[in-house]
């Protein structure tokens, strides 16, 4: 089934009527930033794509949910700033210990993969799932591992990382009675666990290969399945979520950190980021409560000297706001 469908009537309308459908015509003033075409758009220092109306707006007493990558937390950060209330920055993990200093608690909450998402989300929603506890990994040294967070906190002992874990569960259970959930994709390079039979939310450390050989082996995901994970968060969200939910999804432009394949690490980014925008485009045109939101393709078409930190991973925050003010633009009301 094609991801859109139009008759020759309606599609000749779009190309007519779409002030921004075109990269180049003939004779245009190709500096002139001002210009609707993309090659005049492209060279603003922020890009600022064209955004169809989603058809909803998120009003000051609407809640909001983000759930994803890193990139979540960005936008939490945001929305929480413009006054937003915002369930998933909950502040239960600011009193727990951190691996690294100066980040932030939350980033133990961050999913990198549609399946770390959807599994997250069906434990917390889905009464007939409950989290795995055979996938914590005792390394010793009265530490245990939840393998389906993220390594932001110091490993505890299993009674501390039960709690953790129950922690988590109701934080993202939160999202029922958020009108909003915003939905960042993250990755598609993740490690499956044979004994527990879950996909993990981190790479398996040293001492979790050691202790368990051949209990872990990587993957890389397809289009296929992270469509069918995304289907099914959309499915938790009509059943259980808020009577009028609405969905946005994005791709977060975060690249990969290193590739456990033998590709270049920037082309198994590339390969990582095509497959989750496309999985991103086809869920939002299959639903009317799901939406499409182009931070990726803001981020990347904006100056890189403007839109990334010396790292080259992480976004700026002038871009981050930018891509925030036109969230609330557009997804906002008055």
């Amino acid at each position: 089934m094609p991801t859109y469908e139009h008759d020759d009537s309606e599609a000749t309308r779009f190309l007519v009527n779409n002030e921004h459908g075109r990269w180049y015509k003939t004779g245009i003033d190709v500096e002139d930033q001002a210009g609707g075409f993309a090659v005049q758009r492209l060279k603003r220092r922020l890009f600022e794509p064209a955004i169809p109306d989603p058809g909803f707006r998120m009003d000051r007493d609407d809640a909001l949910f983000a759930i994803g990558s890193c990139f979540a937390r960005g936008i939490e950060k945001a929305m929480v700033g413009a006054g937003f209330d915002v369930r998933s920055a909950a502040r239960e993990f600011d009193d727990f210990e951190l691996r690294v200093e100066g980040v932030t608690g939350l980033g133990f909450m961050n999913k990198y993969t549609t399946h770390s998402i959807r599994s997250e989300i069906e434990w917390a929603l889905d009464p007939q799932s409950t989290f795995p506890k055979e996938s914590l990994v005792d390394v010793g040294d009265d530490e245990w591992i939840d393998p389906s967070t993220n390594p932001t906190l110091r490993w505890v002992d299993l009674d501390a990382t039960l709690e953790r874990r129950s922690t988590i569960t109701e934080v993202v259970r939160r999202s029922v009675d958020c009108r909003v959930i915003v939905i960042t994709l993250g990755l598609v390079e993740l490690w499956f666990d044979h004994e527990s039979g879950i996909h993990l939310n981190m790479a398996p450390t040293p001492a979790m290969r050691e202790r368990h050989p051949g209990r872990y082996t990587f993957e890389v995901s397809n289009f296929v399945e992270n469509r069918e994970n995304m289907e099914a968060v959309g499915d938790l969200f009509d059943r259980h979520g808020h009577p009028d939910v609405q969905l946005v999804v994005t791709t977060s432009p975060v690249p990969l950190m290193a590739t456990f394949t033998d590709r270049d690490v920037v082309v198994a980014n590339t390969y990582s980021k095509s497959v989750l925008r496309a999985v991103a485009e086809d869920f939002a045109a299959s639903r009317p409560n799901v939406h499409y939101f182009p931070s990726f393709e803001i981020v990347m078409n904006s100056d890189r000297g403007a839109a990334w930190a010396d790292d080259g991973r992480h976004v700026q925050p002038e871009v981050v706001n930018h891509i925030m003010d036109l969230f609330q633009r557009h997804f906002v009301g008055a």
